[in-house]
């Protein structure tokens, strides 16, 4: 998938990432932090893998903001070979894409980005978040 530009494309409308999980090619990351999954409620069957602490595994810096947020959560036992093996499960074992999901799009962005920087070429950002995820 690219587009004009010949730039990969990194973005899934809710429409089709819903068919992909429904069908079982993809698996939904869920990206947001712990107290927003409380606040605003889980995606059934997603995995939670908070965007802040994913690149606190992968040794990105945070900004003041993201270390903030990432405070706030109790901490958990998550390591980087537990991430990336958690990871690996779904996207080598079962050869599944994976989708990113934040609250509106954007951090879900970033994390895809991420993940294919890690060579997870298969990975896309779902459009309008979780907002989009729970109108539809």
């Amino acid at each position: 998938m690219a587009d004009d530009s010949n730039t990969p494309q990194l973005e899934i409308s809710v429409h089709s990432a819903r068919e992909l999980v429904d069908i079982g090619l993809a698996v939904l990351l869920d990206i947001r932090q712990p107290f927003e999954l409380e606040l605003e409620g889980q995606v059934e069957g997603a995995v939670p893998v908070p965007l802040f602490r994913l690149k606190q595994l992968l040794g990105r810096s945070l900004s003041e903001e993201e270390q903030e947020l990432l405070d706030a959560d109790e901490p958990d036992d998550r390591d980087f070979q537990h991430f990336i093996s958690l990871i690996n499960s779904y996207h080598v074992t079962q050869d599944q894409i994976l989708l990113c999901l934040c609250n509106s799009g954007r951090r879900s962005l970033r994390a895809a980005e991420l993940l294919r920087d890690l060579g997870y070429a298969r990975c896309l950002s779902v459009r309008e978040g979780f907002r989009g995820w729970a109108s539809e």
